[in-house]
C-alpha cells in the first residue's frame, strides 16, 4: 500500500514544472544514473519522464526466443524500479529544446531543468521492412522476429515446431541493440533443430548487412569457425526490404550494388528489425545527422551543450548499443554532471569504450566477448573469451539477469573493470 501511495504522490508531484535534474528514459541508463543521483539530491530536485507501465530485461529476449526463459520472467512493473527519491513523469517526451533549459510532453506541457539527461533509447522500426508487420501478425508459423515484446511471444513455439526447410535470420543496415543478438537466436535455433531431428533437412543461411560477422576481428575468427562447423551459410551485404508472407519469399537489396535485389525463399523467416533515434530527439539540435544525441564519447557530455548529457542506446557513442555498455559509462556520466553541477570543473573522468557481448552459440555455449571503442578485446577474465564456454553461458542466462535487476538499474554496478584490474594485478605478481 505504501508503494502505491508513493507512486500516487510522485505523480502529482508532476505539478512542478522545474527541476534540477531531468532524465527522459527510464531504461537501463535511465535507471542507473536516476539511481546515482538519487542519493545526491532531494526528491523533489530530480523527474524521470516515461511513459511505460512495465520495464523489460531487453538482453534476455534471446533466451526467451529459446525457451530458457519465459518472456514474464524477463519484467517488472516500472513502479519498482523507479528510484523512490525522484519524481516520475510518466509521460512520453515529444520536444526539447536544450536552448531554452526545457523538455515538453505530448499533453503540451513543459517541464524545464538545469541539468539534462537524454537516455531515450533507440525505436524498433519494422514497418521500414514492407510486409513484415503483416507477416509477423498473420504468418507467426513462419515469420519471427525477438526484437519486440509482442512478437518475442513466439519465436520459440515457432522455432521448436519447424520441420525443416530453409531458415533464413537477418541483421539490418541500421545500428540496433545487441548487434550480436541476430546470430544468437541463430546458433540456438540450429540448436533445437537438432534436437527435434530436423537439422538435416534445413538449410541455415544469416544474411547480413554487415560485411563481416562480428565487428571484432578476434571474435570474428572465433565466430567463422563456428559457422563453418554447423555449416551455417554466411551472405553478407544484404539488407532485407521486403516480406512477400504469401509467397514466402524475402527480398534483400545488395548493398554493394545499390537498387540490386535479390529474393530467396523462406520456410522460416527471423527479422532482425531496423531501428532509429525516436523523432523528438532526431529533430532536435541535441542530434547529430543521423539523429543520436552528439556526445564526447569519452565523458558523455554533449558537444554543444554543456548541461547535458546522454547515455545508452540514444546516442553516437561508436561502439555496440548493450548493457554493458551502461553498466561501463553510468558511474563516468554521472562523476562528470556532478563536477559540473558543483563548478569544480569540465568533464574529466574518461570511458574507454567498454561494451560486452556475450555471444551464446548454443545450449551450455558461449563466447564472452568484451572490447573497447578500438575494436581491441578488453576482456575481464584470465582466459581466452574467444573460447566456447559453459562458464560464459551461465553467467550470460544466470549471472547478468540478477546484476540487472539488482546492481544496474540500482546505481550500484559499474561493470568489470574492478575484477579485470584484480585479475591482471593477481597475474602480474
Amino acid at each position: 500500500m505504501n508503494s502505491v501511495y508513493h507512486i500516487f504522490v510522485r505523480r502529482l508531484s508532476t505539478q512542478q514544472k522545474h527541476y534540477k535534474l531531468v532524465i527522459i528514459g527510464a531504461g537501463c541508463g535511465g535507471l542507473a544514473c536516476a539511481s546515482k543521483f538519487a542519493k545526491k539530491l532531494s526528491k523533489d530536485q530530480i523527474a524521470i519522464i516515461d511513459k511505460n507501465d512495465t520495464h523489460v530485461y531487453q538482453p534476455g529476449w534471446t533466451l526467451a526466443g529459446a525457451g530458457l526463459k519465459t518472456p514474464d520472467e524477463l519484467e517488472k512493473p516500472q513502479s519498482q524500479c523507479i528510484p523512490t527519491n525522484t519524481t516520475w513523469i510518466q509521460s512520453n517526451a515529444n520536444q526539447i529544446e536544450p536552448e531554452k533549459n526545457f523538455v515538453q510532453l505530448e499533453n503540451g506541457s513543459k517541464i524545464s531543468y538545469d541539468y539534462l539527461i537524454v537516455a531515450s533509447g533507440i525505436q524498433t522500426r519494422l514497418d521500414k521492412i514492407k510486409g513484415a508487420i503483416e507477416a509477423l501478425d498473420n504468418h507467426p508459423q513462419h515469420v519471427v522476429s525477438m526484437y519486440s515484446r509482442k512478437y518475442v511471444r513466439n519465436v520459440y513455439n515457432t522455432l521448436n515446431h519447424f520441420r525443416g526447410g530453409q531458415a533464413i535470420f537477418t541483421f539490418p543496415s541500421t545500428p540496433i541493440k545487441c548487434p550480436g543478438a541476430p546470430q544468437k537466436i541463430m546458433y540456438l535455433a540450429d540448436d533445437i533443430f537438432r534436437r527435434n531431428n530436423v537439422r538435416d533437412k534445413t538449410t541455415i543461411s544469416y544474411n547480413t548487412a554487415l560485411p563481416v560477422i562480428f565487428g571484432v576481428k578476434k571474435y570474428a575468427a572465433a565466430l567463422m569457425e563456428i559457422v563453418k562447423a554447423k555449416n551455417i551459410q554466411l551472405n553478407t551485404r544484404l539488407n532485407l526490404v521486403e516480406v512477400c508472407a504469401d509467397k514466402k519469399e524475402a527480398i534483400f537489396e545488395n548493398l554493394d550494388q545499390p537498387g540490386t535485389m535479390k529474393t530467396f525463399k523462406y520456410d522460416l523467416l527471423h527479422i532482425a528489425a531496423p531501428m532509429t533515434p525516436y523523432e523528438f530527439l532526431a529533430k532536435s539540435s541535441l542530434a547529430d545527422a543521423n539523429g543520436f544525441v552528439d556526445v564526447i564519447k569519452e565523458t558523455l557530455q554533449h558537444k554543444k551543450f554543456s548541461n547535458v548529457f546522454a547515455i545508452g542506446d540514444c546516442t553516437n557513442l561508436p561502439t555496440s548499443k548493450t548493457a554493458a555498455a551502461i553498466a561501463a559509462s553510468n558511474s563516468i556520466l554521472v562523476r562528470n554532471l556532478t563536477n559540473i553541477m558543483e563548478g569544480k570543473s569540465d568533464a574529466v573522468p574518461k570511458y574507454d569504450g567498454y561494451t560486452s557481448c556475450p555471444l551464446v552459440t548454443g545450449f551450455n555455449k558461449c563466447i564472452l566477448a568484451e572490447f573497447d571503442f578500438d575494436g581491441q578485446p578488453l576482456e575481464t577474465l584470465p582466459i581466452n573469451q574467444a573460447k566456447e564456454r559453459f562458464l560464459s553461458y551461465i553467467m550470460k542466462k544466470d549471472m547478468m539477469p540478477n546484476l540487472y535487476w539488482n546492481m544496474l538499474i540500482r546505481g550500484t554496478w559499474n561493470g568489470p573493470a574492478v575484477f579485470r584490474k584484480l585479475f591482471h594485478l593477481g597475474m602480474s605478481k
